[in-house]
């Protein structure tokens, strides 16, 4: 029986649950993609007393469509595109070149607005749990899977309270595990899984990471 979320809060919690098997253990990390995924890492992090950071990715919305992920980029120029969504709508090259310089403008804002001069965690030879507020196309996380593979982590687990069962299925072929709670057949957007999905806003994720 699917069930929505309170909020992240309560999603984190329960999230944080399924992965007590990583509680106080010196070799884990928690990451979170921002915004949404940080209040629900931060529940994670704190049960399973283990540091907290951040991995920033951008989606690359379709021009008039930005829910639609056509891909995603990261730092280090990492781009990820959904070929299939730009074929079936034909969206052309300088199109998308358009959306990648916005959404570069607007990584290295929050990497300036969310670090500061605080150099990311090093993730190298460590258990990394990636975390969401839940996973529509994929695109996002593949691409913070992909700058996370170049600082060779040890092992790379994906967490989310809701994602589709083909998408499990999927990460469970790209990483070391796949936790989530929630993996319905068919899935619409990630807000309907929630009662309360208010956008996070910058100052939360400072606080937060704070």
């Amino acid at each position: 029986m699917s069930q929505k979320f309170l909020n992240r809060i309560q999603a984190g919690q329960m999230l944080a649950q399924k992965l007590q098997a990583y509680k106080n253990h010196e070799d884990v990390l928690v990451l979170a993609l921002p915004r949404g995924g940080v209040p629900v890492a931060f529940e994670v992090a704190t049960y399973l007393n283990a540091p907290l950071d951040i991995c920033i990715v951008r989606k690359l919305g379709v021009p008039g469509h930005k829910e639609l992920a056509m891909g995603a980029i990261a730092a280090e120029n990492i781009i990820v595109l959904n070929q299939d969504i730009i074929d079936s709508l034909g969206i052309a090259q300088e199109q998308i070149g358009q959306v990648i310089n916005q959404e570069l403008q607007e990584l290295r804002r929050r990497d300036q607005v969310y670090r500061g001069h605080k150099p990311p965690i090093n993730v190298h030879n460590k258990i990394v749990i990636l975390i969401d507020d839940g996973i529509a196309t994929g695109a996002t996380i593949r691409a913070a899977i992909a700058i996370l593979r170049q600082q060779q982590p040890r092992k790379i687990i994906v967490a989310v309270p809701i994602a589709s069962l083909s998408i499990c299925k999927e990460f469970r072929l790209e990483v070391d595990d796949v936790v989530c709670l929630q993996s319905p057949e068919f899935m619409s957007a990630i807000g309907w899984w929630y009662e309360d999905f208010t956008q996070t806003t910058d100052q939360e994720v400072r606080a937060l990471l704070a």
